[in-house]
């Protein structure tokens, strides 16, 4: 059995700075998919419901994160790991929060567009550092109330919120974002104790697929030949999405703090609107053009304010 850490162990013997700029990268590579995965949630509804593609979503994530976790960090030691009291309620806990999310957005996609979703969709970026400061007491640095400021106010353009009537889909939504940012919070807790970030997602993919299937099954009809009509869609959400998607979310997060990475996660309203324009030719306005300029600008504060601050100390 390959034992993943050994490669990981030699990999990160890297100064602090590469760490986090792998974290980044990992990062902005899951932004992107989930960026453009809304346009993949809001057209694979044409003949199943929400529950339905969650299920069938989550579980393809599931199928292909499951052999990797096995050929790289499955052992009876960190089965062992898995057993004890801590990292079972924490398992179950960012599984919950990754359901009550995803399926929160899923659902608003009925009643809003996708660039309201979006938009609201990245207020756990407010949440994020409220949730670990009353949690955790985790001291959260200046940098991040401008950062969330500038991410809000260009999610505001983006969507151009300023146009639209307040819908059931987005409270649904803001509900939503809640539970996000509960799930970038857990996931940082849960790599202290449970650093195997393949088993980690992999799990949280199979407990959002069971709890969506055993709601299809009561509230939709969960029918073969109606989810084949959706397949190309439910592959793109659940092998990028869902599987590698996720699974970048918990290696970036091995190296940065969650308020930044929720900053940087509100990227994928830019990315959804990027992909709107290239795949469904909406073109981006002005106004859609200065939220994305505003949401680059909340990560860069973000990211290089701290950067400077730990710089002049250390001098």
């Amino acid at each position: 059995m390959i034992n993943l850490e050994d490669y990981s162990a030699k990999f990160f013997c890297i100064s602090p700075l590469m760490k986090q700029t792998l974290s980044l990268i990992c990062t902005l590579a899951a932004t992107l998919i989930w960026g453009t995965t809304f346009i993949a949630q809001d057209q694979g509804m044409g003949h199943i419901g929400p529950l339905t593609f969650n299920a069938v979503r989550f579980f393809f994530g599931f199928l292909v994160l499951l052999p990797l976790a096995f050929i790289f960090e499955f052992s009876l030691t960190n089965i062992q790991i898995i057993t004890e009291k801590r990292v079972i309620p924490n398992l179950i806990y960012i599984g919950l929060f990754l359901f009550l999310g995803s399926i929160l957005q899923q659902y608003s996609l009925l009643y809003t567009d996708v660039a309201n979703s979006a938009f609201f969709t990245i207020l756990y970026v407010a949440f994020v550092p409220l949730i670990a400061f009353f949690l955790y007491s985790k001291r959260i640095h200046w940098s991040v109330w401008p950062s969330i400021l500038a991410c809000l106010i260009g999610g505001y353009f983006l969507s151009e919120f300023s146009n639209a009537i307040v819908r059931k889909g987005d409270t649904l939504v803001v509900v939503g974002a809640l539970f996000w940012g509960l799930h970038i919070v857990f996931i940082s807790k849960i790599l202290l104790i449970f650093n195997f970030p393949l088993l980690i997602a992999s799990i949280q993919c199979l407990v959002v697929a069971i709890l969506s299937f055993i709601l299809a099954l009561i509230f939709e009809e969960f029918l073969i030949q109606n989810i084949q009509l959706e397949i190309s869609e439910i592959l793109y959400a659940g092998i990028l999405s869902s599987g590698f998607g996720f699974l970048l979310q918990i290696y970036g997060q091995r190296f940065i703090s969650p308020a930044p990475v929720a900053i940087i996660f509100s990227m994928e309203g830019v990315f959804a609107a990027i992909a709107a324009w290239f795949f469904l030719e909406q073109i981006l306005n002005f106004d859609q053009i200065l939220g994305c300029f505003f949401i680059l600008l909340g990560v860069l504060i973000s990211q290089l304010c701290p950067m400077i601050s730990r710089k002049y100390s250390s001098d």
